[in-house]
């Protein structure tokens, strides 16, 4: 869905969403890491680390398949990305990666409508976590659904809302 090169090493890191009508909770959406041509990251077939689509099945070996650099909530529709190299944020953020969550439409609660922050340790993804959100109400209902993430010029993240037609800046102030 989106894709982005990382700062350092060059590689490619892109998101992938996960088939639907398997569930609330299944399949995960991906992060996935490209750092050569020719791997197969599963679709079809796999999904996640380990989830076979039954509905597609394949002679191919398991090891045929790269499993993902992280996954991520089902059905939150992980869309564009970026890696931030400003300088705005604290250094903390340097080289780390921004992901727009889009949100559910089949999951029984919604989920998802929020930006997420994925931390990077050695060029391995090992962790994510909500950065902004807001756009999904207490009482379930979204107002915006954030598409793809961009930096300013400035090292402001831009976030993109095709549901509401926005962008919004995120800006860190030091105190």
């Amino acid at each position: 869905m989106g894709f982005d090169w990382h700062p350092v090493t060059g590689e490619l890191w892109f998101t992938d969403n996960g088939r639907d009508l398997w569930g609330d909770d299944k399949p995960p959406e991906e992060l996935n890491r490209a750092p050569r041509p020719g791997m197969h990251f599963g679709f079809p077939y796999r999904y996640g680390s380990d989830l076979v689509d039954p509905d597609y099945p394949t002679q191919l070996p398991e090891d045929t398949f790269t499993p993902p650099a992280l996954e991520l909530p089902a059905h939150n529709a992980a869309l564009g990305m970026r890696f931030y190299t400003g300088d705005q944020f604290p250094q903390d953020y340097r080289n780390q990666l921004f992901i727009a969550s889009h949100g559910s439409w089949n999951r029984k609660e919604p989920d998802g409508y929020s930006v997420f922050l994925v931390t990077l340790e050695d060029n391995k993804a090992v962790a994510y976590r909500e950065f902004a959100s807001g756009w999904l109400t207490e009482d379930q209902r979204f107002w915006g659904r954030p598409v793809d993430v961009e930096q300013g010029n400035d090292g402001a993240l831009l976030i993109s809302d095709d549901f509401a037609g926005a962008i919004y800046r995120i800006s860190y102030q030091r105190r």
